[in-house]
Parts: C-alpha cells; sequence; structure tokens
C-alpha cells in the first residue's frame, strides 16, 4: 500500500531531472481564496502551484478538484490523531533529491523556476504520508478487504499445509512530553534529552529507573505485536532496529518518541497466518480503490463553498 501511495510523487523524479534550470521564472501573482472546504481555504495560489505540478509531471489533472482532495486528506489525517512533523517531511524531501542523484539546491530550483514551489511539494508530501497512514488504518480495520481465518487456512492448504511465519516484537514506547503551548520553546531540548536517553538505552527493564529522574516522561509496555501490524511511521525503523536497541527518536503531536525493541521472534500460528496473507493482500489495486471509495465518503460529507 505505501509504495502505491508514494507511486504519484516518483513519477516526477524522472519528469523533474529532464527540466532545465534556465527555464523562465514564474511571475508572482496574489492568491485569492477560491474555496472553502470544511472551514480550511484553498487560493487561487494553490490551486496555480498544483496545475504546474502536474505540467511538470507531464499529467493531466483537475488541480481545483485535486487541492480539495488532499484537503480533505489532511484533514481526515488530523481527525484520526495523525501528525506528520516538517521534521519527516525535509527528510522525505532530501531523499526525493538523493533518489533523483541531485543536489537539494537543484530540486529547489526545480520547484521554483516551474511553479511549483518547494512549499507546494512539501505540503504534498506531508499529504502524502499522512494519507498512506489513513488508509493503513482503514485497511486494518477491515474495510479494505480483510483476511478471516478461514481464508488463512485455505490459504495454507493451498501452499501444501505450510504456515508462514511473522516476527512477534516485544515493544516499549518512550514519550518525552512536550504541551502544545511549548512546543516552539521546548522542543530542541527535549529532543536532545530523548537522544540522551535514548543512547543509554539497553533493554526494556532498565527504562522506568531512567526516566524517575526526568520531568513528563512517559513510558508504555506496547507488549507483543506481529510485524505486518506495526505502525506504518515506525514499521521500518524497528525492523532495522536489534533486540536490545532503540529506533531514532521522533517528533511527534505528543512530544519526541522512540521505541524500544525489547525482544523479538519467529512465530507460526493461525494469527500470525492470517496477518501475513492480509498484509500480502494490500496491494496497489486494494489502495486505490480504498483510496477512491474513503475520498468519495469524505466528499459526500464535507461541506465545500465556491467563493
Amino acid at each position: 500500500m505505501r509504495k502505491y501511495l508514494f507511486s504519484a510523487g516518483l513519477a516526477l523524479l524522472v519528469a523533474a531531472s529532464s527540466v532545465s534550470l534556465t527555464a523562465v521564472v514564474q511571475p508572482a501573482f496574489a492568491a485569492e481564496i477560491k474555496y472553502v472546504v470544511n472551514g480550511i481555504p484553498i487560493t487561487t495560489g494553490d490551486i496555480a502551484h498544483r496545475a504546474a505540478f502536474f505540467k511538470l509531471q507531464h499529467k493531466k489533472g483537475d488541480a481545483k478538484e485535486e487541492m480539495i482532495d488532499q484537503t480533505l486528506r489532511l484533514a481526515e489525517a488530523k481527525r484520526l490523531g495523525i501528525r506528520i512533523t516538517d521534521e519527516q517531511v525535509n527528510a522525505a524531501y532530501q531523499r526525493f533529491a538523493s533518489g533523483n542523484k541531485m543536489p537539494l539546491a537543484k530540486l529547489d530550483a526545480i520547484m521554483s523556476q516551474s511553479g511549483v514551489t518547494k512549499e507546494h511539494f512539501k505540503e504534498f508530501i506531508r499529504a502524502q504520508m499522512a494519507w498512506n497512514q489513513a488508509l493503513s488504518a482503514r485497511y486494518r480495520s477491515g474495510e479494505g478487504g480483510s483476511v478471516t481465518e478461514q481464508d488463512a487456512v485455505r490459504r495454507m492448504l493451498d501452499k501444501g499445509g505450510a504456515k508462514p511465519t511473522a516476527t512477534e516484537y516485544m515493544l516499549q514506547q518512550v514519550i518525552f512530553v512536550v504541551p502544545a503551548s511549548e512546543r516552539a520553546a521546548t522542543l530542541a531540548k527535549r529532543k536532545r534529552e530523548a537522544d540522551a536517553m535514548r543512547a543509554r538505552f539497553s533493554d526494556c527493564n532498565t527504562t522506568r529507573q531512567f526516566a524517575k529522574g526526568l520531568l513528563d516522561v512517559t513510558v508504555r509496555d506496547l507488549g507483543r505485536v506481529l510485524a505486518p501490524q506495526l505502525p506504518t511511521d515506525w514499521a521500518e525503523q524497528i525492523k532495522a532496529t536489534k533486540v536490545g536497541g532503540a529506533t531514532p527518536t521522533r517528533e511527534t503531536e505528543r512530544g519526541v518518541e522512540f521505541i524500544g525493541i525489547c525482544s523479538s521472534r519467529e512465530v507460526s500460528d493461525d494469527k500470525a497466518a492470517q496477518m501475513v496473507f492480509q498484509a500480502e493482500g494490500s496491494n496497489d489495486k486494494d489502495a486505490d480503490e480504498l483510496s477512491k471509495k474513503y475520498v468519495a465518503e469524505l466528499r459526500q460529507k464535507a461541506k465545500i463553498v465556491e467563493r
């Protein structure tokens, strides 16, 4: 599913590399509010930037409708408690440039000279990342075609009775809480504190002892989690971390967090089989259909006013 969601952005990689840096700089213009979607304004500037984005990708599309859909997606992600930080967006933007073998300054120039702008493209990245998480949550809830235990048994029989295995993790979450009202003033300090504690992390038994002398630090035992059930925004980091280690720290809506890997083991039971087969079923076609259905529902409930 993640692969599908980012395919739209990856299409720009090839197109962007062919854009001449001697292109004429797009003229500046005054932006006016064109639509209000559930109280959120969309300006003529937003629409013009998205039209330029389509042009850069050599792709046809309705910029107005696309901006309405993006606004609905971001609002839904926010309702679900999904927050993509500036740090995550900037890292994705950097990876985007690196993946296309170009310096960041060149990508900035392409975005500016094409009329897309760096800011608009970063907001597109934020929306893609947030929607990916929203879709994954919906898929896991069963709306994307969940696999029942009966389905899992049938597939095992089709494979000669072999039961698939999955990695089961025992996880611990550490949160350095940062109230929203203090975020601007204290986030950098809290990140340094979180990084220092992460560096001392060696197992889950001593975490609470380390946290005792620290202010506003929450330690949560997340219990056993199968690999296909890992949150999409943490999955890659958890899988890349050894037992007894901790993921890199991340800024979230709660503050600064990391996850400790207490233990891991390979399991093979009916629940694992169900999760593995469900993960295998989450292909691009499923994601496309689920995304269209989800957005259609959001549009049906939305209040969209044209100015």
